[in-house]
């Protein structure tokens, strides 16, 4: 089954409307282990990934072989066909790939925060035809993710996309980095034109996780998705116990479901209409449910007010977390949307209830 979606014309052309496989080793290691894990997936990917340069969190760890894996690399294009990509950070990485004839660029997330890198990757890129990608930055901020993208755009670079890699989190998740998946969401609702690749890789930080995450990708309309491959993965130079062997990486594809974007039946178009009628009148009452909340949070706000009482009670707003998580796991609701939810219905209410006792009355 095909994808159907209206992505930019050269995106469409290189995948034919199927979702796009990025793979190969985190890091180029030898000439021989490049090969070798080419051959090896040059029927389940379309785009070969190798990491020349390697921006580690700290000093000590393997930063890359350098330019010199630019010519492995340029091996596996002359041997296989594929289309080879790897990261760059500096104006000085563009120069070398594109001497060695490097098809796809990405920009990491560690280079997306810092946005005078950005343009200096911007500028080096101006007046060529490569497909760029950029990955979201480190932490949660699409604005800032957009900018980056806005910036390659400015430099006249058209062939553009985004890397979803997921947001890192101080606290101890399931997953290396947590995917944040309302962020994504919204970067497609702004650029449904431009191609969206999820990166179950970096999400997970754990090989026995990128099933599941790859399928939510799609799922949720991604339009591809980078893996990263090794032949001996336990043995790899960096990130070892996120990359998948050649054979995973190929039932990983074979068991993905691709669904239809669209469907023009009249009986699902019917009954979708009467699904999406029935949530907006449920929407209707919650925001008038809400606001009748927010009433009762305004007279609590003129009582405190009045007895001079500080608007923040934190150990009645723990209170009321811990009994709405209890009601929500009963309700068979996530106890993260229960916490976000509630969150923000009181920093709503903690807001009102300042204005108001910081209010001049006449």
């Amino acid at each position: 089954m095909t994808k159907v979606n209206e992505k930019a014309l050269w995106f469409k052309e290189l995948t034919n409307n199927k979702p796009l496989v990025i793979a190969g080793p985190c890091s180029a290691e030898t000439p021989q282990q490049v090969l070798d894990i080419a051959h090896s997936i040059k029927e389940t990917a379309t785009i070969y990934r190798a990491g020349i340069w390697k921006p580690r969190t700290r000093p000590g760890g393997f930063e890359g072989v350098g330019a010199i894996g630019l010519n492995w690399l340029q091996q596996v294009k002359n041997e296989t066909g594929m289309l080879l990509a790897t990261e760059v950070a500096t104006a000085e990485h563009v120069d070398l790939a594109l001497k060695h004839d490097i098809d796809v660029l990405w920009i990491g997330a560690r280079t997306t925060v810092n946005p005078f890198a950005v343009q200096e990757i911007a500028d080096a890129l101006k007046g060529t035809d490569k497909i760029v990608f950029i990955k979201n930055p480190v932490n949660p901020d699409l604005s800032l993710w957009i900018g980056g993208f806005e910036r390659l755009q400015n430099a006249g670079i058209e062939k553009l996309g985004f890397i979803h890699r997921g947001f890192s989190s101080y606290e101890k998740i399931e997953y290396r980095n947590k995917p944040e998946w309302q962020i994504p969401i919204d970067l497609q609702i702004r650029f449904p034109e431009i191609p969206l690749i999820n990166d179950p890789s970096h999400i997970t930080g754990n090989r026995e996780l990128i099933q599941q995450v790859a399928q939510k990708a799609l799922d949720l309309n991604f339009d591809g998705l980078m893996i990263e491959t090794h032949t001996t993965p336990d043995t790899a130079w960096s990130d070892a116990a996120q990359q998948v062997t050649p054979q995973k990486l190929k039932d990983i594809i074979d068991h993905l479901v691709i669904r239809d974007v669209f469907n023009h039946e009249d009986s699902y178009l019917h009954e979708m209409q009467l699904y999406r009628t029935r949530i907006d009148e449920i929407d209707t009452r919650i925001l008038k449910l809400l606001n009748d909340r927010m009433q009762i949070a305004d007279e609590i706000g003129l009582l405190k007010k009045a007895k001079n009482v500080s608007v923040l009670q934190p150990e009645r707003w723990q209170e009321v977390l811990l009994k709405m998580k209890r009601e929500g796991k009963e309700n068979k609701l996530g106890e993260a949307f229960i916490t976000s939810l509630f969150k923000a219905i009181h920093d709503e209410s903690i807001t009102r209830q300042d204005h108001i006792i910081n209010r001049k009355d006449n």
